[in-house]
């Protein structure tokens, strides 16, 4: 039995489509330990996959902090990983290759540089969508692949029955009308026009919630649907799972809940402005759509409206 090492830092959305590639991961190792690297606001979430075994928490401190950058390398070298896939692939996880196995090819380090064929061009490979650039990455390190294309996040999901008898919603359309505030060029400004579009259809048919995270709780005020919390807090990411999952329709800009919408089979729309595709994020399922537009502010609330809809019809 081998001890493997699988890294994935975040975001939100990147876990929820890494699902698949972790499952594919634990399907052709099932005689070996999984293990997985993350940060401290997905500690508690992997704890809960079915196909790791054990989470090591890291703090991602700068990297110039050479202190914690040797106690972490001591921590992990400890473990005797035969191999690590680095679903991050980031700059930061290739400083780890560097310092853990500063020679390893693809048989040892898994990554999206060391299987990169000698024919294929980086910046190319790098457009094509996430999900195919994960089972590119997983075949070139010689694994069977059945769920990489097709993640199923419903892993993360727990029981939310205090909540919703708390506030007594039975069928429910789920907004996420926030996104990060350097990414305002991802948002969406006529949920509330979509609102009273939605009320004036379907009136007490469909309860129109909406789920702000910490730092968005402010900002919901200005939603004209009812803001979900627990004791006040944001629904952790296990809740918000399975309201998604629940939900009739989600409507989201390009942000976490959109993607775990996608991979939870739940029915939706996500709204694309120009920043990137749908297509490159790979968040278009058999229920979740996308419409993209060059001008989030040119997309109606009718036009909106239209496609959800037809999806409840």
């Amino acid at each position: 039995m081998s001890n493997i090492l699988i890294i994935k830092h975040g975001s939100l959305g990147d876990i929820a489509q890494a699902s698949g590639a972790i499952q594919d991961i634990f399907e052709n190792h099932k005689n070996d330990q999984i293990y997985l690297l993350t940060t401290n606001p997905y500690l508690e979430l992997f704890k809960k996959n079915p196909f790791i075994n054990e989470v090591i928490l890291d703090k991602r401190l700068p990297r110039y902090n050479l202190i914690y950058l040797y106690f972490l390398m001591k921590d992990l070298k400890k473990y005797n990983f035969s191999k690590v896939f680095d679903l991050q692939n980031s700059s930061r996880t290739n400083f780890y290759k560097n310092i853990l196995f500063p020679k390893a090819d693809k048989i040892v380090w898994s990554s999206s540089i060391t299987t990169l064929s000698s024919n294929k061009n980086k910046e190319e490979f790098d457009k094509i969508s996430v999900l195919e650039r994960f089972d590119y990455q997983l075949k070139q390190s010689g694994l069977n692949t059945s769920h990489t294309l097709k993640p199923d996040f419903s892993w993360a999901s727990t029981d939310i029955f205090e909540i919703k008898n708390y506030y007594k919603f039975d069928k429910y359309i789920l907004l996420f009308p926030f996104c990060s505030p350097h990414l305002t060029i991802k948002k969406w400004p006529h949920y509330n026009k979509l609102i009273e579009l939605i009320s004036n259809k379907y009136g007490d048919k469909y309860k129109i919630l909406t789920a702000p995270g910490p730092s968005e709780i402010n900002d919901a005020k200005d939603i004209n649907a009812l803001a979900l919390l627990d004791n006040g807090r944001a629904l952790d990411i296990s809740q918000l799972t399975s309201l998604i999952k629940g939900s009739s329709f989600v409507i989201a800009n390009d942000t976490g809940p959109a993607h775990i919408t996608a991979h939870v089979g739940a029915k939706g729309l996500t709204l694309f402005g120009k920043h990137t595709t749908a297509y490159k994020v790979s968040v278009e399922r058999e229920n979740f759509k996308a419409i993209e537009v060059s001008d989030l502010n040119n997309l109606s609330a009718e036009k909106v409206f239209e496609r959800l809809e037809e999806s409840l019809s």
